[in-house]
């Protein structure tokens, strides 16, 4: 039987949020190049799928989180998984952008959050964390306190949890690169040969293939 972090993998890759071209590398925005390629934004189309990670997330939270009063999602890819979840929970919603409307009230935080509220925040991936702390430094700014973070998939970057730990954030997965792999491999989504080359990159991202 296969557990949440198994079934999350299975999903992703069946539903081809995932992609795994070790032979044909995709290239990040970053330049990096990398076998692999994530859109979380694809669960969002499989009502399956999208309900069984919604009430993981949920799940979580009940369990690590149950003082958490507002959920909150990154912008873009969770701005609809913590939407989700929030509507499970009965909690209010907010959405960190990455940077300032640059109109109008020039929000970073949409939506109410007021000082002294416990946050839970909801992000689709995490590379190396830049962007998803940038969300934890607004919510901490507006004067509410964050609880922790969750996500649906992390590759496991050393720096990821570097970035993490400085900036004293719990973070939880529903998913992970490691479990991944196991699952590609047993369900005949890459060959043993291939798994050296996936393994040889997550362990220096940044130098692959060069």
């Amino acid at each position: 039987m296969k557990n949440i972090e198994e079934t999350v993998a299975s999903q992703l890759l069946q539903i081809k949020a995932i992609k795994l071209q070790p032979a044909n590398p995709f290239t990040w925005a970053s330049g990096w190049k990398s076998p692999i390629y994530c859109d979380n934004r694809k669960t969002l189309s499989f009502p399956v799928v999208r309900d069984y990670m919604k009430e993981q997330f949920a799940a979580k939270i009940k369990e690590l989180y149950p003082e958490a009063e507002v959920i909150a999602g990154v912008a873009t890819g969770a701005i609809a998984q913590g939407a989700l979840v929030a509507d499970l929970l009965k909690k209010p919603f907010v959405y960190v952008r990455s940077a300032p409307k640059g109109h109008g009230l020039e929000n970073l935080i949409e939506g109410t959050l007021e000082p002294g509220q416990k946050v839970v925040i909801i992000e689709d991936l995490i590379s190396t964390g830049g962007s998803s702390l940038k969300a934890v430094e607004a919510v901490r700014a507006a004067g509410a306190e964050v609880l922790g973070m969750l996500a649906i998939f992390s590759y496991g970057f050393e720096v990821a949890a570097d970035n993490f730990e400085k900036a004293g954030v719990r973070l939880d997965t529903l998913s992970n690169y490691q479990t991944l792999l196991k699952v590609a491999v047993d369900y005949g989504h890459v060959t043993s040969a291939d798994l050296e080359t996936l393994n040889d990159w997550r362990k220096a991202p940044e130098n692959w293939n060069k």
